[in-house]
């Protein structure tokens, strides 16, 4: 049964089809339709989380940007959530992404992602550096802004679910995912206490919609992605990038801790801005918004977007 807030946020999207198979992506444009890519936020989501996620910031945000560009990936939120015919590898999430920008002719815009979604941004942006970014994609990237993920995984402090699901045993925890555990875990990561139940619930609801608790094993292998091409692709391609970065952290975070958030401004991108959000955890769009907004727009603002 699906909530009464993610019906609302359902209304306001719409549901393209996506690759050969015909996958039904969930997408949403808030705002000017034809703002230019220098007015143009594009949202990338966490995991195990949705667009919904970014609900309480958007408001705060339009301050900044004219339109906004968000989606649930495949397996996560409204989108489809398929057993076959998919891989969830960050590759492939990654033509997942640019397939909804083309749909809604974008052009350019400045990316900001949470969680597994600064692993999509860092392919997107090893396609940048790499010449690979499609034709229509004409302004290009404005800027980035990471917020709270595992992007230096070997400081990552996965929480037991985790590495048990991304173990040969991850298939047995279908059987016992249920809320207690699922709540227990969103609170480990998050760090501090300001997350309600009522958004822990909603992220519950939306796993459940096309049963996506019972693949959360598969979602999860992203993480493998990571071992695989984060030393010899996405670091990389950050450390050589030229486009405006900014890290911008909540310092309390269980899981990417705010030590990778100084690693990477130390090692890898020295000349991004680094923003540490005080006192504030890993899921802090949820838990903290307009603090969030706060802290994020102030380098919009800063450099005169």
């Amino acid at each position: 049964m699906i909530s009464k807030a993610l019906k609302t946020w359902e209304a306001s999207g719409a549901y393209i089809p996506y690759g050969p198979f015909g996958h039904q992506l969930f997408v949403k444009q808030v705002g000017n339709p034809t703002a230019s890519a220098k007015k143009t936020l594009l949202l990338i989501h966490g995991f195990p989380e949705s667009s919904y996620s970014f609900h309480a910031v958007i408001n705060g945000m339009l301050e900044v940007f004219d339109r906004i560009i968000l989606l649930d990936m495949l397996g996560y939120g409204l989108s489809d959530k398929p057993v076959q015919n998919y891989s969830y590898s960050l590759l492939e999430q990654a033509d997942t992404v640019f397939e909804v920008w083309k749909h809604f002719g974008i052009k350019g815009g400045h990316l900001l992602s949470h969680d597994m979604g600064d692993s999509v941004a860092t392919e997107i942006v090893a396609r940048h550096e790499n010449g690979l970014l499609p034709a229509w994609f004409s302004d290009g990237l404005q800027s980035l802004t990471f917020t709270n993920g595992s992007m230096i995984l070997e400081l990552a402090s996965l929480r037991f679910t985790q590495k048990l699901l991304l173990s040969k045993y991850g298939h047995l925890l279908k059987n016992i995912n249920n809320f207690p555990l699922f709540k227990h875990q969103i609170r480990s990561a998050h760090g501090n206490k300001n997350l309600t139940e009522t958004a822990i619930k909603t992220l519950w609801e939306a796993n459940l919609l096309k049963d996506g608790h019972q693949i959360i094993h598969l979602t999860i292998q992203y993480l493998n992605d990571r071992k695989q091409f984060e030393k010899t692709r996405w670091l990389p391609a950050l450390k050589q990038t030229k486009l405006p970065t900014h890290i911008c952290w909540g310092e309390e975070d269980a899981v990417a801790k705010v030590e990778m958030a100084h690693y990477l401004k130390t090692n890898i991108c020295k000349n991004a801005t680094l923003t540490i959000m005080e006192g504030l955890g890993h899921f802090c769009q949820l838990g903290s918004p307009q603090k969030w907004v706060a802290y994020v727009s102030a380098f919009y603002k800063n450099n005169h977007y």
